[in-house]
Formats: C-alpha cells, sequence, structure tokens
C-alpha cells in the first residue's frame, strides 16, 4: 500500500502512528513508500541509498523481481498451514539450505531471536537429557546481541543494555567472558557448561570479528570437552561476510548455527541448522511453532537464497566489501575500520558523535545506522557496486566533516 493509495497526507500518517504505535524507535521524519535494489524512495519519491537494507535483511536487493514473484505465486495457491501437512516450499527449502551450509537438519522459525531461543533450548536439552540436570550452562560473550525474549537476551551479553533494563532478573543459565579472549572462555567454563554462543561477527555490540585463532581454538575445546559450539548467524548468515555462512571464513562447522534476515529476502523467516546427533533433542512436543516454516515466506525465501547462491553475492559482498572498506579508511577522525564482507563498522575518534554522522547522512538521503556514539555500522544489500560504495563514501565524508564542526 502506497500513500497515494489511501487518501491520507504523508502528516496524516505519521500523526496516525504517533497516536497508536507503541513507541521504541527513532523514527527517520519520512515514509518508506516504496523500494527497489539499493534505493529506498519516500513519499514524494526522493530516493535514498540503502545502506541499511532493512538491518542486513535485503541482501538480494530491495523488492528483488524473483522473490517478489515467489511471494505472489506461493499466495495465490497456500497462504498458511500448520505443521502437521507436509508443504512443498517448506520441504525444497529445506533441502536447499542444509545442502548449501554443509548441515543436516533445520527447524524453521519466524524471527532471529526466535531462532536463537530454539537454539539455546535444543542445546540445553540435549545438555540436559546427555549429561544429566546440572548440564545446561551456556558461556556467551561479552558485547553480544542475541535477541530481545528472554533466552536470547538473557544470553546476550550486555547488561547496562536497555534490552534488559528494567525486566528483572535474566534468565539463569549464562556465563560471559570478553570476546576474542580463547583462555577466558575456557575459563568461563565448568562441569555444568553444554556449550559456547557467539557471533563471529559482533554486530550490536561494534562490529568486532572474530579471529582466526578464537573461532578454530573454540572448536577445538567444545570437541575436547563434549561441549557444544553455536553460532548466531542471525546477521551475519547468508553471504553478507564474503561466504555462504560466516564460519565458512574459518574453515569449522558449529553443531547449531542461527540464521534469519537475508535468508527471507525481506519475508520474515528464521531457523535453526543442526547436525543429526544434537538435533534429536527435539522431540514431539518439545517444540513448536505456529507460523514457522509459512509456505509464502518458504517461498521467498527459497528464491532468495537461490539468487544469492547462483549470483555469487559472496564473491560481492567479499570484494566489495574489500573496496569499501578501503576508501573508508581514508575518511578524517577515525580510530578503526573494520568487518568481514559487507558488514562494515568505522569507529572514530571523541571529536566524532556517530549519531551525528547518521544524521548527516540521512540528510544527504543515505540510510546508515549507529552503535552507541562513536561508531557507525553500513549493511548495504550485496548487489551494490563500486558506484555505490564511492557515492556512500563522499556522503559519509560530508557528514563527518559537518559532525567535527559542531
Amino acid at each position: 500500500m502506497k500513500l497515494a493509495d489511501t487518501g491520507f497526507t504523508a502528516e496524516e500518517i505519521k500523526a496516525k502512528a504517533k497516536k497508536y504505535i507503541i513507541e521504541t524507535y527513532e523514527r527517520f521524519d519520512f515514509i518508506a513508500d516504496s523500494a527497489k535494489d539499493v534505493y529506498m524512495y519516500d513519499e514524494k519519491g526522493t530516493p535514498y541509498l540503502d545502506f541499511y537494507a532493512g538491518i542486513a535483511v535485503n541482501s538480494v536487493g530491495n523488492c528483488c523481481e524473483r522473490v517478489v514473484n515467489a511471494v505472489c505465486e506461493q499466495a495465490k495457491t497456500l497462504m498458511q498451514s500448520f505443521n502437521y501437512p507436509y508443504t512443498v516450499p517448506q520441504a525444497l527449502l529445506a533441502e536447499k539450505i542444509c545442502t548449501a551450509i554443509g548441515m543436516d537438519k533445520i527447524f524453521f522459525q519466524n524471527t532471529g531471536t526466535e531462532a536463537n531461543e530454539a537454539m539455546i533450548k535444543m542445546a540445553r536439552k540435549y545438555g540436559v537429557e546427555k549429561y544429566g540436570a546440572s548440564r545446561y550452562n551456556i558461556v556467551t560473550a561479552e558485547n553480544s546481541f542475541h535477541g530481545r525474549t528472554f533466552g536470547s537476551m538473557s544470553a546476550t551479553g550486555q547488561p547496562d543494555n536497555a534490552c534488559q533494563i528494567g525486566f528483572g532478573g535474566m534468565v539463569p543459565g549464562f556465563t560471559y567472558a570478553p570476546y576474542n579472549d580463547l583462555q577466558a572462555f575456557k575459563n568461563a567454563c565448568t562441569s555444568n557448561t553444554i556449550a559456547i554462543m557467539i557471533e563471529p561477527v559482533q554486530g550490536e555490540g561494534g562490529v568486532n570479528p572474530a579471529t582466526p585463532e578464537f573461532m578454530t581454538g573454540l572448536r577445538k575445546f567444545c570437541d575436547e570437552n563434549n561441549m557444544l559450539l553455536l553460532l548466531d548467524e542471525v546477521q551475519t548468515g547468508w553471504c553478507r561476510t564474503g561466504a555462504v555462512m560466516s564460519y565458512m571464513n574459518y574453515g569449522i562447522k558449529p553443531d547449531i548455527v542461527s540464521m534469519a534476515k537475508a535468508m527471507g529476502g525481506g519475508m520474515p523467516i528464521g531457523a535453526i541448522c543442526a547436525t543429526e546427533e544434537v538435533s534429536k533433542a527435539f522431540t514431539m512436543g518439545s517444540h513448536g511453532t505456529t507460523f514457522g516454516g509459512h509456505p509464502v515466506c518458504c517461498a521467498a525465501s527459497y528464491a532468495a537464497v537461490s539468487e544469492m547462491l547462483e549470483k555469487d553475492l559472496a564473491g560481492n559482498a567479499k570484494k566489495m566489501g574489500e573496496y569499501f572498506m578501503k576508501k573508508l579508511s581514508a575518511l578524517p577522525h577515525i580510530k578503526e575500520v573494520r568487518g568481514q564482507g559487507l558488514l562494515v563498522g568505522v569507529e572514530f575518534d571523541d571529536k566524532i558523535n556517530a549519531v551525528d554522522v547518521k544524521h548527516g547522512c540521512f540528510d544527504r538521503k543515505l540510510l546508515i545506522t549507529a552503535i552507541g556514539t562513536n561508531i557507525i555500522r553500513m549493511v548495504p544489500p550485496l548487489i551494490i557496486n563500486e558506484g555505490d560504495c564511492d557515492r556512500a563514501f563522499d556522503i559519509i565524508k560530508e557528514a563527518v566533516c559537518e559532525a567535527a564542526e559542531k
């Protein structure tokens, strides 16, 4: 539905939103009226270069034709089904994903936080059933972010984050250790620890990639101590980091991996994939979902995943990520440019407020996000080219120079 089809003005729509919607977001003052490829358009048709991509969702581009067609065709035949009968989109997508990433089994969810919740539940149930009632603790990373439901929120290693404040006690069974500190993770584990859970690249934590030594060390340590390695690839998965899944950059494989965002091509879907052995922890009634594996979302995901694999968007992410980060390193007032593929962060010195840079970019029709007061993050569609990177860089540079004068 576009604004022109409603009979309302832009200000009337904004007023309705302010009156009726519980607000937990800092709104940009425009209506996202349409989008295509690497651009989002407001109600006046003004294009915004979209380096937000729905927060790493629209990796195949906004309103990818292949995904749109899949949604329309599936909606004509089967809009929704409970999970007792088989459905064609779900079965075909399960095969495609498991084959592409080298995992055995998949369980579909609706979102990334639900996927992480399912991953936590599977790991804990596996530990309790195989090793005893006390073997359910999980070690996660400080400064991590795993979601906003109680389990995923409790796994998040940010006790001062707004997502944890004011909700009472967190779910027990989680311990935190410094990211990229292998020895600290080893020290945090006890006889009651069943798993280590991390993001291959911390997104909300500041765009911090795991070192190869850390990732391979965790895999080895888990193998030696009958523990599971859980990887949260909600943001890093599906070609974002220059490989189909980020763990492939490290030459390892997890016991369970969560995914969402890009896998739906713009439609809401998430999942966990697990090894055959670990997947057996989920039995009849131990977990479930009404909408997980939704036929329309699975059809969209099948189209999006096919598009990413066939067009080697992982390769483009690697190439454009290297190009973009090299350009960004020439910005004034930077402390560090870091990332993996097209998950890119820039940390500024104390003279620059990253929120001012974000707003300066918005004023110049570039969409990015800020993490805290000193880091900006870019997660553009994986179809971008050098020209898109050049334009984004020029705008960011102008915004940084403007922010330096405040």
